[in-house]
Protein backbone atom coordinates (compact mmCIF):
# COMPACT_ATOMS: atom_id res chain seq x y z
CA UNK A 1 0.00 0.00 0.00
CA UNK A 2 0.98 3.64 -0.38
CA UNK A 3 2.44 4.95 2.86
CA UNK A 4 2.73 8.55 4.06
CA UNK A 5 6.13 10.20 3.87
CA UNK A 6 8.23 9.69 6.95
CA UNK A 7 8.47 12.96 8.83
CA UNK A 8 11.16 13.52 11.45
CA UNK A 9 11.19 16.07 14.25
CA UNK A 10 14.55 17.41 15.37
CA UNK A 11 16.02 20.14 17.56
CA UNK A 12 16.49 23.52 15.95
CA UNK A 13 20.04 23.91 14.61
CA UNK A 14 20.33 27.24 12.84
CA UNK A 15 24.09 26.88 12.36
CA UNK A 16 23.46 24.06 9.88
CA UNK A 17 21.19 26.11 7.59
CA UNK A 18 23.88 27.22 5.17
CA UNK A 19 24.68 23.61 4.31
CA UNK A 20 21.12 22.33 3.90
CA UNK A 21 20.34 20.78 0.52
CA UNK A 22 16.91 20.50 -1.07
CA UNK A 23 14.35 23.09 0.01
CA UNK A 24 13.90 25.05 3.22
CA UNK A 25 10.54 26.29 4.50
CA UNK A 26 10.04 29.14 6.95
CA UNK A 27 6.87 30.58 8.52
CA UNK A 28 6.27 34.32 8.73
CA UNK A 29 3.24 35.72 10.52
CA UNK A 30 0.84 38.34 9.13
CA UNK A 31 2.72 41.00 11.10
CA UNK A 32 5.78 40.24 8.90
CA UNK A 33 8.01 39.88 11.96
CA UNK A 34 10.85 37.40 11.50
CA UNK A 35 11.61 34.85 14.21
CA UNK A 36 15.12 33.58 14.95
CA UNK A 37 15.11 31.04 12.12
CA UNK A 38 13.74 33.55 9.64
CA UNK A 39 16.33 36.14 10.68
CA UNK A 40 19.13 33.64 10.10
CA UNK A 41 17.68 32.77 6.67
CA UNK A 42 17.31 36.45 5.94
CA UNK A 43 21.03 36.96 6.40
CA UNK A 44 21.86 33.92 4.28
CA UNK A 45 19.55 35.12 1.50
CA UNK A 46 20.92 38.67 1.53
CA UNK A 47 17.69 40.02 3.06
CA UNK A 48 15.42 38.41 0.48
CA UNK A 49 13.00 37.33 3.23
CA UNK A 50 12.64 40.77 4.77
CA UNK A 51 12.13 42.35 1.36
CA UNK A 52 9.45 39.82 0.51
CA UNK A 53 7.71 40.07 3.90
CA UNK A 54 7.41 43.84 3.39
CA UNK A 55 6.03 43.48 -0.14
CA UNK A 56 2.49 43.90 -1.42
CA UNK A 57 2.58 40.27 -2.61
CA UNK A 58 3.10 39.06 0.96
CA UNK A 59 0.33 41.30 2.24
CA UNK A 60 -2.13 39.74 -0.22
CA UNK A 61 -1.32 36.18 0.88
CA UNK A 62 -3.85 34.38 3.08
CA UNK A 63 -2.87 32.29 6.11
CA UNK A 64 -1.42 29.01 4.87
CA UNK A 65 -0.41 30.40 1.45
CA UNK A 66 3.11 29.71 0.19
CA UNK A 67 5.54 31.46 -2.13
CA UNK A 68 8.82 29.95 -3.30
CA UNK A 69 11.87 32.16 -3.55
CA UNK A 70 13.78 30.30 -6.22
CA UNK A 71 16.54 32.70 -7.23
CA UNK A 72 20.15 32.26 -5.87
CA UNK A 73 20.05 32.39 -2.10
CA UNK A 74 23.64 32.16 -0.96
CA UNK A 75 22.81 28.74 0.49
CA UNK A 76 23.21 25.14 -0.56
CA UNK A 77 19.41 24.85 -0.63
CA UNK A 78 17.62 24.97 -4.00
CA UNK A 79 14.93 27.34 -2.78
CA UNK A 80 13.26 28.85 0.24
CA UNK A 81 9.52 28.32 0.71
CA UNK A 82 7.88 31.20 2.58
CA UNK A 83 4.58 30.33 4.27
CA UNK A 84 2.38 33.07 5.69
CA UNK A 85 1.11 31.66 8.98
CA UNK A 86 0.47 33.15 12.40
CA UNK A 87 2.40 31.67 15.29
CA UNK A 88 -0.86 30.22 16.60
CA UNK A 89 -2.74 29.14 13.48
CA UNK A 90 -6.10 27.40 13.39
CA UNK A 91 -6.15 23.70 12.63
CA UNK A 92 -7.33 24.31 9.07
CA UNK A 93 -4.72 27.02 8.45
CA UNK A 94 -1.97 24.70 9.71
CA UNK A 95 -3.13 21.80 7.50
CA UNK A 96 -3.43 24.11 4.52
CA UNK A 97 0.15 25.25 5.09
CA UNK A 98 1.31 21.63 5.20
CA UNK A 99 -0.53 20.84 1.99
CA UNK A 100 1.12 23.78 0.25
CA UNK A 101 4.52 22.54 1.42
CA UNK A 102 3.80 19.10 -0.04
CA UNK A 103 2.95 20.61 -3.41
CA UNK A 104 6.11 22.76 -3.37
CA UNK A 105 8.41 19.98 -2.19
CA UNK A 106 8.45 17.84 -5.33
CA UNK A 107 11.17 15.21 -5.08
CA UNK A 108 13.54 17.34 -3.00
CA UNK A 109 14.39 16.96 0.65
CA UNK A 110 12.50 19.48 2.73
CA UNK A 111 13.60 21.16 5.96
CA UNK A 112 10.75 22.90 7.77
CA UNK A 113 11.79 25.55 10.30
CA UNK A 114 8.86 25.33 12.70
CA UNK A 115 10.63 26.47 15.90
CA UNK A 116 7.95 27.26 18.48
CA UNK A 117 5.12 27.25 15.93
CA UNK A 118 1.89 26.04 17.49
CA UNK A 119 0.27 23.11 15.62
CA UNK A 120 3.44 21.93 13.89
CA UNK A 121 1.88 18.46 14.14
CA UNK A 122 -1.13 19.63 12.09
CA UNK A 123 1.20 21.15 9.50
CA UNK A 124 2.89 17.74 9.27
CA UNK A 125 -0.49 16.03 8.81
CA UNK A 126 -1.46 18.39 5.99
CA UNK A 127 1.91 17.76 4.35
CA UNK A 128 1.51 14.00 4.62
CA UNK A 129 -2.07 13.94 3.27
CA UNK A 130 -1.39 16.20 0.29
CA UNK A 131 1.79 14.30 -0.56
CA UNK A 132 -0.24 11.21 -1.53
CA UNK A 133 0.28 9.79 -5.02
CA UNK A 134 -1.31 6.70 -6.53
CA UNK A 135 1.29 5.51 -9.04
CA UNK A 136 1.22 1.77 -8.42
CA UNK A 137 0.45 0.97 -12.05
CA UNK A 138 2.79 3.47 -13.71
CA UNK A 139 5.88 1.96 -15.30
CA UNK A 140 7.91 5.18 -15.28
CA UNK A 141 10.84 5.23 -12.90
CA UNK A 142 9.31 7.85 -10.62
CA UNK A 143 11.54 8.92 -7.79
CA UNK A 144 9.92 9.03 -4.37
CA UNK A 145 9.41 12.31 -2.56
CA UNK A 146 12.37 13.53 -0.56
CA UNK A 147 12.82 13.34 3.18
CA UNK A 148 10.96 15.77 5.44
CA UNK A 149 12.46 17.14 8.65
CA UNK A 150 10.77 19.57 11.02
CA UNK A 151 13.10 21.62 13.24
CA UNK A 152 11.13 22.36 16.40
CA UNK A 153 12.02 23.53 19.88
CA UNK A 154 10.51 20.46 21.57
CA UNK A 155 10.87 17.58 19.09
CA UNK A 156 9.84 14.75 21.43
CA UNK A 157 6.70 16.59 22.49
CA UNK A 158 5.70 17.39 18.90
CA UNK A 159 6.49 13.84 17.74
CA UNK A 160 4.24 12.46 20.49
CA UNK A 161 1.32 14.67 19.47
CA UNK A 162 1.93 13.82 15.79
CA UNK A 163 1.84 10.04 16.32
CA UNK A 164 -1.99 9.69 16.31
CA UNK A 165 -2.07 11.89 13.22
CA UNK A 166 0.34 9.56 11.46
CA UNK A 167 -2.20 6.80 12.15
CA UNK A 168 -4.91 8.97 10.61
CA UNK A 169 -2.79 9.62 7.53
CA UNK A 170 -2.16 5.90 7.07
CA UNK A 171 -5.88 5.18 7.38
CA UNK A 172 -6.68 7.85 4.79
CA UNK A 173 -4.01 6.48 2.45
CA UNK A 174 -5.42 2.96 2.82
CA UNK A 175 -8.89 4.23 1.88
CA UNK A 176 -7.53 6.17 -1.08
CA UNK A 177 -5.56 3.19 -2.36
CA UNK A 178 -8.61 0.92 -2.19
CA UNK A 179 -10.84 3.48 -3.90
CA UNK A 180 -8.32 4.26 -6.64
CA UNK A 181 -7.58 0.62 -7.53
CA UNK A 182 -8.99 -0.68 -10.84
CA UNK A 183 -11.55 -3.47 -10.59
CA UNK A 184 -9.36 -6.09 -12.24
CA UNK A 185 -6.93 -5.64 -9.33
CA UNK A 186 -9.32 -4.98 -6.44
CA UNK A 187 -11.57 -7.99 -6.87
CA UNK A 188 -13.72 -9.14 -3.99
CA UNK A 189 -11.05 -11.75 -3.17
CA UNK A 190 -8.26 -9.17 -3.21
CA UNK A 191 -10.25 -6.69 -1.15
CA UNK A 192 -10.96 -9.32 1.50
CA UNK A 193 -7.30 -10.37 1.56
CA UNK A 194 -6.16 -6.78 2.15
CA UNK A 195 -8.54 -6.50 5.07
CA UNK A 196 -7.48 -9.87 6.47
CA UNK A 197 -3.87 -8.64 6.46
CA UNK A 198 -4.83 -6.06 9.09
CA UNK A 199 -4.92 -8.83 11.65
CA UNK A 200 -1.23 -8.08 12.13
CA UNK A 201 -2.29 -4.69 13.55
CA UNK A 202 -4.44 -6.35 16.21
CA UNK A 203 -7.79 -6.34 14.44
CA UNK A 204 -9.92 -9.47 14.53
CA UNK A 205 -10.95 -10.17 10.93
CA UNK A 206 -13.52 -12.72 9.79
CA UNK A 207 -14.49 -13.38 6.17
CA UNK A 208 -17.99 -14.71 5.47
CA UNK A 209 -18.11 -16.55 2.13
CA UNK A 210 -21.14 -17.09 -0.11
CA UNK A 211 -22.05 -20.36 1.59
CA UNK A 212 -22.09 -18.54 4.95
CA UNK A 213 -24.21 -15.73 3.53
CA UNK A 214 -26.70 -18.20 2.07
CA UNK A 215 -27.11 -19.86 5.48
CA UNK A 216 -27.65 -16.46 7.09
CA UNK A 217 -30.27 -15.57 4.51
CA UNK A 218 -28.47 -12.56 3.01
CA UNK A 219 -30.40 -12.90 -0.23
CA UNK A 220 -30.57 -9.22 -1.16
CA UNK A 221 -26.77 -8.93 -0.94
CA UNK A 222 -26.26 -12.15 -2.87
CA UNK A 223 -28.72 -11.04 -5.55
CA UNK A 224 -26.38 -8.16 -6.45
CA UNK A 225 -23.34 -10.34 -7.06
CA UNK A 226 -24.99 -13.38 -8.62
CA UNK A 227 -24.19 -12.22 -12.16
CA UNK A 228 -20.47 -11.97 -11.46
CA UNK A 229 -17.72 -14.60 -11.49
CA UNK A 230 -16.30 -12.91 -8.37
CA UNK A 231 -17.73 -14.37 -5.16
CA UNK A 232 -19.69 -12.10 -2.84
CA UNK A 233 -18.35 -11.74 0.70
CA UNK A 234 -18.89 -9.95 3.98
CA UNK A 235 -15.81 -9.01 5.99
CA UNK A 236 -16.13 -8.37 9.72
CA UNK A 237 -13.39 -6.34 11.41
CA UNK A 238 -13.39 -5.93 15.19
CA UNK A 239 -11.31 -3.61 17.35
CA UNK A 240 -11.71 -4.37 21.05
CA UNK A 241 -9.88 -1.50 22.71
CA UNK A 242 -12.62 -0.48 25.13
CA UNK A 243 -14.10 -2.03 28.24
CA UNK A 244 -14.89 -5.70 27.97
CA UNK A 245 -18.59 -6.25 27.52
CA UNK A 246 -19.38 -2.73 26.34
CA UNK A 247 -21.52 -2.67 23.20
CA UNK A 248 -19.44 -1.70 20.16
CA UNK A 249 -20.02 1.17 17.82
CA UNK A 250 -20.63 -0.15 14.30
CA UNK A 251 -19.52 1.01 10.87
CA UNK A 252 -21.03 -0.57 7.75
CA UNK A 253 -19.76 -0.01 4.22
CA UNK A 254 -20.98 -0.66 0.69
CA UNK A 255 -18.23 -2.47 -1.22
CA UNK A 256 -19.33 -2.80 -4.84
CA UNK A 257 -15.92 -3.29 -6.45
CA UNK A 258 -17.38 -2.51 -9.87
CA UNK A 259 -20.87 -1.41 -10.81
CA UNK A 260 -22.03 -1.89 -14.38
CA UNK A 261 -25.61 -1.38 -13.27
CA UNK A 262 -26.31 -5.04 -13.93
CA UNK A 263 -29.15 -5.74 -16.36
CA UNK A 264 -30.16 -2.06 -15.87
CA UNK A 265 -26.89 -1.27 -17.61
CA UNK A 266 -25.26 2.12 -17.10
CA UNK A 267 -24.26 4.29 -20.09
CA UNK A 268 -20.72 3.57 -21.32
CA UNK A 269 -19.53 7.15 -20.82
CA UNK A 270 -18.06 7.48 -17.36
CA UNK A 271 -18.54 3.84 -16.39
CA UNK A 272 -14.81 3.58 -15.71
CA UNK A 273 -15.41 5.69 -12.60
CA UNK A 274 -17.45 2.88 -11.07
CA UNK A 275 -14.26 1.40 -9.64
CA UNK A 276 -14.96 3.82 -6.76
CA UNK A 277 -18.36 2.30 -5.94
CA UNK A 278 -16.72 0.47 -3.04
CA UNK A 279 -15.84 3.84 -1.46
CA UNK A 280 -18.00 3.27 1.62
CA UNK A 281 -16.26 0.00 2.40
CA UNK A 282 -12.94 1.75 1.77
CA UNK A 283 -13.70 4.37 4.41
CA UNK A 284 -14.72 1.73 6.94
CA UNK A 285 -11.45 -0.11 6.28
CA UNK A 286 -9.43 3.10 6.67
CA UNK A 287 -11.11 3.99 9.97
CA UNK A 288 -10.50 0.50 11.36
CA UNK A 289 -6.84 0.75 10.34
CA UNK A 290 -6.50 4.11 12.07
CA UNK A 291 -8.14 2.84 15.26
CA UNK A 292 -5.80 -0.14 15.40
CA UNK A 293 -2.69 1.92 14.69
CA UNK A 294 -3.43 4.45 17.40
CA UNK A 295 -4.69 1.82 19.86
CA UNK A 296 -8.08 3.47 20.29
CA UNK A 297 -9.76 2.87 23.64
CA UNK A 298 -13.10 1.90 22.16
CA UNK A 299 -14.95 -1.16 20.93
CA UNK A 300 -15.70 -0.76 17.22
CA UNK A 301 -16.83 -3.20 14.57
CA UNK A 302 -16.54 -2.55 10.85
CA UNK A 303 -18.51 -4.66 8.38
CA UNK A 304 -18.31 -4.41 4.60
CA UNK A 305 -20.33 -6.16 1.92
CA UNK A 306 -18.10 -6.96 -1.06
CA UNK A 307 -19.82 -7.70 -4.37
CA UNK A 308 -19.51 -7.01 -8.09
CA UNK A 309 -22.60 -5.96 -10.06
CA UNK A 310 -22.35 -7.53 -13.53
CA UNK A 311 -24.85 -8.48 -16.27
CA UNK A 312 -24.91 -12.13 -17.28
CA UNK A 313 -27.21 -15.09 -17.73
CA UNK A 314 -27.32 -15.52 -13.94
CA UNK A 315 -27.79 -11.84 -13.04
CA UNK A 316 -30.79 -10.52 -11.16
CA UNK A 317 -33.50 -9.20 -13.50
CA UNK A 318 -35.69 -6.13 -13.06
CA UNK A 319 -38.95 -7.39 -11.60
CA UNK A 320 -37.37 -10.15 -9.49
CA UNK A 321 -38.52 -10.42 -5.87
CA UNK A 322 -35.95 -11.26 -3.21
CA UNK A 323 -36.33 -11.87 0.52
CA UNK A 324 -33.91 -10.07 2.82
CA UNK A 325 -32.21 -11.48 5.92
CA UNK A 326 -34.74 -9.50 7.96
CA UNK A 327 -37.54 -11.35 6.17
CA UNK A 328 -38.99 -8.47 4.18
CA UNK A 329 -39.41 -8.94 0.44
CA UNK A 330 -38.04 -6.51 -2.13
CA UNK A 331 -39.19 -6.05 -5.71
CA UNK A 332 -36.07 -5.11 -7.66
CA UNK A 333 -37.19 -2.50 -10.15
CA UNK A 334 -33.72 -1.29 -11.07
CA UNK A 335 -30.62 -3.46 -10.68
CA UNK A 336 -28.49 -0.29 -10.67
CA UNK A 337 -29.94 0.57 -7.26
CA UNK A 338 -27.86 -2.26 -5.82
CA UNK A 339 -25.98 -0.62 -2.96
CA UNK A 340 -29.03 -0.46 -0.73
CA UNK A 341 -29.60 -4.19 -1.29
CA UNK A 342 -26.07 -4.91 -0.07
CA UNK A 343 -26.42 -2.63 2.95
CA UNK A 344 -29.86 -3.91 3.95
CA UNK A 345 -28.57 -7.37 4.82
CA UNK A 346 -25.30 -6.19 6.37
CA UNK A 347 -27.10 -3.62 8.54
CA UNK A 348 -29.51 -6.27 9.81
CA UNK A 349 -26.71 -8.77 10.44
CA UNK A 350 -24.68 -6.15 12.32
CA UNK A 351 -27.55 -5.39 14.69
CA UNK A 352 -28.50 -9.05 15.08
CA UNK A 353 -24.98 -10.14 16.00
CA UNK A 354 -23.35 -7.18 17.77
CA UNK A 355 -26.22 -5.18 19.35
CA UNK A 356 -24.28 -1.96 18.66
CA UNK A 357 -24.48 1.21 20.74
CA UNK A 358 -24.79 3.13 17.48
CA UNK A 359 -24.33 2.51 13.80
CA UNK A 360 -23.20 4.50 10.76
CA UNK A 361 -23.24 3.20 7.22
CA UNK A 362 -21.37 4.75 4.29
CA UNK A 363 -22.06 4.30 0.60
CA UNK A 364 -21.54 5.91 -2.76
CA UNK A 365 -25.27 5.37 -3.00
CA UNK A 366 -27.02 7.85 -5.29
CA UNK A 367 -26.39 10.26 -8.11
CA UNK A 368 -29.21 12.30 -6.59
CA UNK A 369 -26.97 13.42 -3.71
CA UNK A 370 -24.64 14.96 -6.29
CA UNK A 371 -27.52 16.99 -7.66
CA UNK A 372 -28.37 18.17 -4.14
CA UNK A 373 -24.91 18.79 -2.65
CA UNK A 374 -22.32 18.51 -5.43
CA UNK A 375 -18.83 17.42 -4.44
CA UNK A 376 -18.59 19.70 -1.41
CA UNK A 377 -20.61 17.78 1.14
CA UNK A 378 -21.81 14.28 1.90
CA UNK A 379 -25.47 13.71 2.69
CA UNK A 380 -26.29 12.76 6.28
CA UNK A 381 -29.55 10.92 6.99
CA UNK A 382 -30.39 9.82 10.51
CA UNK A 383 -32.98 8.57 12.99
CA UNK A 384 -31.03 10.21 15.85
CA UNK A 385 -30.58 13.92 16.41
CA UNK A 386 -27.83 13.22 18.94
CA UNK A 387 -25.76 10.94 16.71
CA UNK A 388 -26.16 13.08 13.60
CA UNK A 389 -25.21 16.22 15.56
CA UNK A 390 -22.14 14.49 16.98
CA UNK A 391 -21.06 13.37 13.53
CA UNK A 392 -21.65 16.79 11.95
CA UNK A 393 -19.60 18.38 14.73
CA UNK A 394 -16.75 15.92 14.10
CA UNK A 395 -16.93 16.45 10.33
CA UNK A 396 -16.82 20.23 10.72
CA UNK A 397 -13.85 19.98 13.10
CA UNK A 398 -11.95 17.94 10.51
CA UNK A 399 -12.94 20.11 7.56
CA UNK A 400 -14.93 17.32 5.90
CA UNK A 401 -18.13 18.71 4.42
CA UNK A 402 -21.42 17.11 5.48
CA UNK A 403 -25.05 18.23 5.51
CA UNK A 404 -28.07 16.69 7.17
CA UNK A 405 -30.88 15.80 4.78
CA UNK A 406 -34.58 15.31 5.59
CA UNK A 407 -36.39 12.04 6.08
CA UNK A 408 -40.05 11.29 6.74
CA UNK A 409 -42.92 8.81 6.33
CA UNK A 410 -44.27 10.59 3.25
CA UNK A 411 -41.27 9.41 1.25
CA UNK A 412 -42.08 5.80 2.11
CA UNK A 413 -45.13 6.05 -0.12
CA UNK A 414 -42.78 6.12 -3.11
CA UNK A 415 -41.39 2.68 -2.18
CA UNK A 416 -44.69 0.80 -2.18
CA UNK A 417 -44.76 -2.30 -4.36
CA UNK A 418 -47.79 -4.04 -5.80
CA UNK A 419 -46.31 -7.53 -5.34
CA UNK A 420 -43.76 -7.25 -2.49
CA UNK A 421 -43.18 -5.44 0.80
CA UNK A 422 -41.27 -2.67 -0.98
CA UNK A 423 -39.55 -1.64 -4.19
CA UNK A 424 -35.83 -0.90 -4.25
CA UNK A 425 -36.34 2.50 -5.92
CA UNK A 426 -38.89 5.27 -5.58
CA UNK A 427 -38.49 7.12 -8.85
CA UNK A 428 -36.47 10.21 -9.79
CA UNK A 429 -37.90 12.56 -7.21
CA UNK A 430 -36.02 12.74 -3.88
CA UNK A 431 -33.83 9.82 -4.94
CA UNK A 432 -31.26 10.12 -2.17
CA UNK A 433 -34.02 10.42 0.45
CA UNK A 434 -36.00 7.38 -0.72
CA UNK A 435 -32.73 5.42 -0.69
CA UNK A 436 -32.27 6.42 2.96
CA UNK A 437 -35.88 5.53 3.73
CA UNK A 438 -35.25 2.10 2.22
CA UNK A 439 -32.21 1.57 4.48
CA UNK A 440 -34.07 2.78 7.55
CA UNK A 441 -36.45 -0.17 7.19
CA UNK A 442 -33.51 -2.40 8.12
CA UNK A 443 -32.55 -0.39 11.20
CA UNK A 444 -34.14 -1.27 14.53
CA UNK A 445 -35.96 1.58 16.26
CA UNK A 446 -33.72 1.58 19.33
CA UNK A 447 -30.44 1.78 17.40
CA UNK A 448 -29.05 5.29 16.77
CA UNK A 449 -28.15 5.32 13.08
CA UNK A 450 -26.74 7.54 10.37
CA UNK A 451 -26.54 6.89 6.65
CA UNK A 452 -23.79 8.83 4.85
CA UNK A 453 -24.22 9.14 1.09
CA UNK A 454 -20.68 9.87 -0.09
CA UNK A 455 -21.22 9.60 -3.85
CA UNK A 456 -20.02 13.19 -4.28
CA UNK A 457 -17.10 13.20 -1.84
CA UNK A 458 -15.40 9.79 -2.14
CA UNK A 459 -13.63 10.57 -5.42
CA UNK A 460 -13.32 13.86 -7.31
CA UNK A 461 -11.99 15.05 -10.66
CA UNK A 462 -10.08 18.02 -9.28
CA UNK A 463 -7.67 18.26 -6.37
CA UNK A 464 -8.99 19.29 -2.97
CA UNK A 465 -7.21 21.12 -0.16
CA UNK A 466 -5.65 17.93 1.19
CA UNK A 467 -5.80 15.46 -1.70
CA UNK A 468 -4.88 15.23 -5.38
CA UNK A 469 -7.56 14.40 -7.93
CA UNK A 470 -9.09 10.95 -7.40
CA UNK A 471 -9.95 9.27 -4.14
CA UNK A 472 -10.12 11.66 -1.18
CA UNK A 473 -10.44 9.35 1.83
CA UNK A 474 -13.33 11.57 2.96
CA UNK A 475 -14.81 10.38 6.24
CA UNK A 476 -11.83 8.67 7.83
CA UNK A 477 -10.87 11.74 9.86
CA UNK A 478 -14.44 12.65 10.82
CA UNK A 479 -15.36 9.14 11.96
CA UNK A 480 -12.09 8.74 13.84
CA UNK A 481 -12.82 12.00 15.68
CA UNK A 482 -16.42 10.97 16.37
CA UNK A 483 -15.23 7.73 17.97
CA UNK A 484 -12.53 9.55 19.96
CA UNK A 485 -14.97 12.21 21.22
CA UNK A 486 -18.05 10.08 21.86
CA UNK A 487 -17.01 6.49 22.44
CA UNK A 488 -13.53 6.47 23.99
CA UNK A 489 -13.46 6.56 27.77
Amino acid sequence: MTTPAEIQFKEVDLDALADVSGKVAVFIGPDAKLDAAARRLNRLTKKALSRFSESEAFEKMSPGDLTTIAYPTGMAADAVCVVKLPRRPSQQEARKAGAQLAKAQGQKDLLVLAGTLNRADEVALGLALRGYKFETHKTDDNKPAGAVTFMVSKPEEVAKSAAPMAAIAEGVFFTRDLTNEPANILTTDDFAARLAAMQELGLDVEILEESDLEKLGMRTLLSVGQGSASPSKVVVMSWNGGKKGDAPFALVGKGVVFDTGGISLKPAAGMEDMTMDMGGAGVVAGVMRTLALRKAKANVVGLVGLVENMPSGTATRPGDVVKSMKGDTVEIINTDAEGRLVLADVLWYTQDRFKPAGMINLATLTGAILVALGHEKAGVFSNSDALSAAFLKAAEAEGEGAWRMPMGPAYDELLKSRIADMKNVGGRMAGSITAAQFLQRFVKEDVPWCHLDIAGTASVKKETALAPAGATGWGVMALNRLIADKYEG
